[in-house]
Order: structure tokens, then sequence, then C-alpha cells
């Protein structure tokens, strides 16, 4: 089970599953995110076209973004959809599942190297990160950015955050983004010339707050 998921998915909750056999009136896949459970995807589900032949759309060991039907943890069965999933909403699913398998790769990394078991590490340490960024993702993400002093005061302890910094600096790059444009300026004071350029001043100082820069 990935961090900071419920044992059971939520109703709406998008999933990444593999298909492990294919019946003629469905699907039985497992969940990846939840300790592989399993849940069962009906043909009525997989698209809104009448579906003559299920293995046409379905085959075992094939990975697929569902959404969640119904929940029932008391007969350990979740209801799952194919066809209500949208392209943007598999594009958004794949991409932060792709970044949660990174940063639990990471953690791993840094266990091996601190020595520490990786459950106790998650106990103790990386469920505070989930806690404070929303993901373990954007914790490592930030602490590439900003440097242990991310995780520091969140409080993890000094070693496992220059640690987790060190193993995430080499994976997660951080991209920019320049922006380039024309912008025309009027002042009406006698001080016009030095309004103009006091305006840069403090634009570039309000740039250094969200770690960007203005060039002029």
């Amino acid at each position: 089970m990935v961090l900071g998921l419920p044992e059971w998915p939520e109703v709406g909750y998008l999933v990444i599953a593999t298909v492990k056999r294919v019946e003629s009136y469905g699907g039985y896949v497992s969940l990846d995110e939840f300790e592989n459970k399993e849940g069962l995807l009906h043909i009525s589900e997989i698209s809104s076209r009448w579906v003559r032949n299920i293995r046409n759309h379905v085959r075992p060991g094939q990975k697929l973004v569902l959404q969640v039907l119904r929940t029932d943890p008391s007969k350990e069965q979740v209801d799952l959809s194919l066809r209500r999933v949208t392209k943007d909403d598999k594009r958004k699913k794949l991409e932060e599942w792709k970044k949660a398998r990174k940063a639990e790769t990471l953690v791993t990394q840094a266990a091996n190297e601190l020595n520490i078991d990786l459950n106790q590490l998650y106990e103790t340490e990386i469920i505070k990160i989930v806690d404070s960024f929303g993901s373990l993702y954007e914790g490592l993400e930030a602490a590439s950015k900003k440097g242990p002093v991310a995780l520091i005061e969140v409080g993890l302890s000094e070693n496992v955050a220059q640690t987790l910094t060190e193993v995430s600096k080499d994976k997660i790059i951080i991209k920019g983004v320049t922006v380039q444009g024309v912008i025309e300026m009027t002042s009406l004071n006698s001080e016009g010339v030095e309004d103009i350029k006091m305006a840069f001043v403090e634009a570039a100082g309000v740039a250094e707050g969200f770690d960007s820069t203005i060039n002029v």
C-alpha cells in the first residue's frame, strides 16, 4: 500500500490495476497501490460501446487506470470501471503513480545508505513528509530544490534529511520555465524614469520569493 492512502480505495478514486485473469463477464485485477487487493472490472464497465469479445479490450498482465464504483471491505470486493476514465484522467494518474514509485525507490536507497530498517524509516520519518507535503514525491522534490532544510523544517532528523536530499538530487530534476515578453510602462510623475526603475526592482524582489528571477 502506498503511504498516505487508506486501506481500501474510496468511491470515485482512480487506481492503477493489473489484469490477472479474464472471464466472459469481466476481468479480475489486482490493485497495485492497495497491497494487490482484488477488484472486478465488469464487462459493462469496459466500454461505452457494446463489447463483443472482452479479450479484445483487456488481457492478463495489462496495466489499467480504473475508477472505483463500489467498495465493500466486509466482502473484500471492489467494483471498477474503465469506460468512465477519460484520457486526461489516465495521463494524470499514470504520472502521479510513476512519481510515487520513484519516490519509494529513493527512500529505499536512502534506508540502505543509512542502514535503517525501511519500515522503521517510514514510521518515524517518511510519514512526516507525507503529512506536510501531501505526497512523498512532493517532499523529495522540495528537498531537491531547497536542500535538506525543506525536510528538517517538517521534523525530520538532520542525517535522514541530508541523505534523502542527496539521493533525490540525483534523480529528481527540477525543470525551469522561461517566459519572455514586452512590457510597456508609463509614468506621468516628474520622476517617472526612477518610478519605473523602482517598479522593476520591486518585481525582482517578489520573484525571489517564488524562486524565480527577472532579467530586464
